[in-house]
This record gives structure tokens, sequence and C-alpha cells, in this order.
């Protein structure tokens, strides 16, 4: 009798944790504790924290209450890291990418260096990534376009070379893209052409060379563009045809902006 009790103790404790393990998202891979140890693997690589923004990061602390980490309530989950303008130095960790509940990320104005880790394009709910006015070097990861639901990427002031991986073409959902002030090469990707949600894009001051793919006619929502100083030609039937598609798709306020960037590069090949 009572190992049928026993036995029937067990069996419902086996179902619960059954259904626990397939309704909670964190009971299999990466998990709460998962993220703990991604964000120590990332203070390990900086190098140097002035205003010691990460001294708070410790085992004493939760890390949901970590300076610049936020917090889903359901799951304890990592959404986003803001820690812009700390002056932080060092390398970002590869180990980001198994913060994979991550929505924002701001980086900004530290001076982190080395290679953007392709791991960053594990992250498919990201949403908003900016690394600007750091050091980074080398290549944009082209595998960034695994983040499907990116709406804002800004990658200006670094020291990224090589081309514009043209697979950023399909982040659909991709409203501003802001890659200035790089010394990126090559050429404009024509798959830039469906990026139906770009409302902004920035690739001024660069080493970019060729003409503006006609695909770029496509871009109906572009409110602002800023090719200039860069190496880009354009004949004059080209520059004819973006000025009427400018005055015929866009609206006013757009094509204003739009136009003075063009008529730039048209006056730096005059010159």
């Amino acid at each position: 009798m009572i190992s049928r009790l026993l036995n029937s103790v067990l069996f419902i404790l086996c179902a619960l944790c059954s259904i626990n393990y397939f309704e909670n998202p964190t009971a299999s891979g990466f998990t709460n504790e998962t993220d703990r140890e991604a964000l120590l693997a990332m203070k390990h690589l900086v190098l140097s924290d002035p205003f010691r923004a990460l001294s708070s990061w410790n085992a004493s602390l939760h890390f949901c209450t970590w300076h610049g980490v936020a917090c889903g309530s359901k799951h304890q989950r990592v959404i986003a890291l803001n820690l812009s303008s700390l002056q932080l130095a060092g390398f970002l960790s590869p180990h980001i990418g198994n913060l994979t509940f991550l929505r924002r990320i701001d980086l900004s104005k530290n001076n982190f260096h080395g290679t953007i880790p392709e791991e960053v394009g594990q992250l498919f709910r990201l949403q908003y990534l900016s690394l600007s006015k750091n050091s980074f070097q080398d290549e944009l990861p082209g595998n960034l376009s695994h983040c499907s639901n990116l709406r804002f990427l800004r990658m200006d002031g670094n020291n990224l070379t090589r081309k514009i991986p043209s697979e950023l073409g399909s982040l659909s959902n991709l409203r501003k893209l802001v890659l200035h002030r790089n010394h990126l090469t090559g050429s404009l990707p024509r798959s830039f052409g469906n990026l139906s949600s770009l409302v902004s894009l920035s690739l001024t001051e660069n080493n970019l060379e060729g003409s503006i793919p006609i695909e770029f006619e496509r871009l109906s929502r572009l409110a602002y563009l800023d090719l200039s100083f860069n190496n880009l030609s354009a004949s004059a039937e080209e520059f004819h045809r973006f000025d009427l598609q400018l005055n015929s798709s866009w609206s006013s306020s757009s094509s204003s902006k739009l136009v003075s960037s063009l008529k730039l590069i048209h006056q730096q090949m005059c010159n």
C-alpha cells in the first residue's frame, strides 16, 4: 500500500516537472544562469572601468540589479544592456551571443576595440543595436542579417573596414542605418533596395565608390540620406533620374535632404 502511494507521488512529481520543462523556455538550453555567466564573461574583457560602473557586477547582487542591465519580469532574462558613455575600454566578449532575450544594446561612446563578435548575429530578438563612437575594427558581421527584428543599427565613428555586407539588405524591419565615419570600401549594396522600412541612411565619410544603385529608387519611406564625402560617382543622367524620383515619390521635406546629399556628391565629382 505504502509503495503504491510512493509510486503515485513520484509519478505526479515527474509529471509536474515535465510540464514545467516544456512550458518554461529557459528549462532547456540557455537559462538565467547562462545570462549571469555571459555578463561576467563580458566584464572579464573590460580592461578599464574608470567610473567603476561594473563594480555592482558581482555575486552579492542579483544580475538583474547590476548597473546597465534590465531584465524581463516573467523569466528574469536580460532584455537590455545600456552601458553608454562610461569610458569603458576593452573587447566585446563573444558570450554576448548567449543573452538570447536581448532586445536592446547600447555600448556607444566607449573605447571598445577589436572585432565585433559574430555571435551578436544570434540575438534574433534584438531590435536596437548601437556600438557607435568606439574603436571597433575589421568588418561588419554579415550575419547581423539574422537579427530579423532589428529596427535601429548604429555603428558610426569606428574603424570598420572592407565592404558593407550585402546580407544586411534582408533586414526588412530596419528603419535607421548609421555607418558614417568609418573606413568602409567597395560599392553600395544593391540589396539595400530591399530595406522597405528604411527611413534614415547615413554612410558619409567612408571610402565607398561606384554609382548609386538604381535599386535605391525603391526606398519609398526614406526621409534622410547622406552619401557625401565618399568616392561615389553619378552621371548627369543618373543624377537627373534620382532628382525626378525624389520629386515624384518622396515628400518635399525628405526630398530636400536627399537632393542636398546628391548635389554634394555631384559637386565633389566636378571639383
